[in-house]
């Protein structure tokens, strides 16, 4: 999944960064706000982009004493600091071009250019966003889009993809922006569109930092994983009853298992440390994403008064 993760970014970061230079170039030329939003748009998800990368980075780092669990949730992080980033930078600047604009119009000089950008922009924007939904769609199996992206513990591919169809959409409200300006000879709408844009992006970061925050305070495996490992649990018949199992995402592939296990009264301890080593055992080979079982011996009726209090 990491490699699917960094082909998705490189996808979006080659295809931004030419995008962001022809819109610029566009800008200068014809003096449109909506070309100018789309440039700062593609400018703020190249950096984004970087800020993936790094973050994938900095998740493989290796444990260490400050960090006993690793860095796996620093993915989790970046993420976040992208969805503020889309905020802050690209929706806000975005509004006040368009605000600007609105107050004070100006007539596009040469629209031919920014029909010709924008073209090709689609053209990049659709390739890259291709590129994010197949690898999306190759995790998302039956469930929807949006279950999915709910569901997911890797933020890199549905934030690009997130990202991608905000350019896509964005991309078209400036065409159809400049267009009615110059067709109905009213610059005010190129103004309007870099609002509407700036709508778009703000709608796409507030999803995106909902998700984030998830991951970042801790989510579980889910139900499919923590149910079996229930089942695989209580197919043994030396264990009385699971007590407590509690999973966390430490990183898309990096799952925390604690589990409280009471054992049968007539096993001897060394029984019990064999148990506890071949349950780590028979957890990890069935869920790779397991890197980490704790198992703790605690009668059921000293569970209970322990949670009680």
């Amino acid at each position: 999944m990491a490699s699917g993760s960094k082909k998705v970014i490189y996808a979006a970061l080659i295809g931004n960064s030419l995008i962001a230079v022809c819109k610029f170039v566009a800008a200068t030329f014809t003096g449109s706000s909506a070309m100018l939003s789309e440039g700062v748009h593609s400018l703020v998800d190249t950096g984004n982009q970087v800020l993936m990368l790094h973050g994938l980075r900095r998740a493989k780092k290796q444990p260490d004493e400050m960090h006993p669990f690793g860095y796996g949730m620093e993915l989790y992080f970046w993420a976040f600091v992208v969805a503020i980033l889309i905020f802050a930078l690209g929706s806000g600047i975005s509004l006040y071009e368009g605000i600007k604009h609105i107050r004070n119009p100006e007539v596009i000089t040469d629209p031919t250019w920014n029909y010709v950008v924008l073209g090709l922009a689609i053209i990049f924007e659709g390739w890259a966003w291709s590129v994010a939904y197949l690898e999306f769609k190759k995790i998302k199996g039956k469930r929807g889009l949006w279950e999915e992206v709910r569901r997911s513990k890797d933020p890199t591919i549905f934030t690009i993809l997130f990202e991608d169809t905000a350019a896509m959409l964005g991309l078209v409200t400036a065409l159809i922006g400049i267009f009615l300006a110059q067709y109905l000879g009213i610059p005010e709408l190129d103004g309007v569109a870099s609002v509407v844009i700036a709508a778009i992006l703000a709608g796409v970061a507030i999803l995106l930092s909902i998700e984030c925050k998830g991951l970042l305070i801790g989510e579980s495996a889910g139900t499919a994983v923590t149910e079996g490992i229930r089942a695989l649990l209580q197919d043994n018949g030396r264990i009385v009853s699971v007590n407590e199992l509690l999973t966390m995402h430490l990183g898309p592939t990096d799952i925390l298992v604690n589990v409280s296990l009471d054992f049968a009264d007539n096993l001897s301890s060394s029984d019990v440390e064999e148990m506890i080593s071949d349950m780590e055992i028979r957890i990890k080979a069935q869920y790779p994403n397991v890197k980490r079982v704790f198992i703790e011996a605690q009668s059921f009726l000293s569970h209970n008064r322990a949670t009680s209090e």
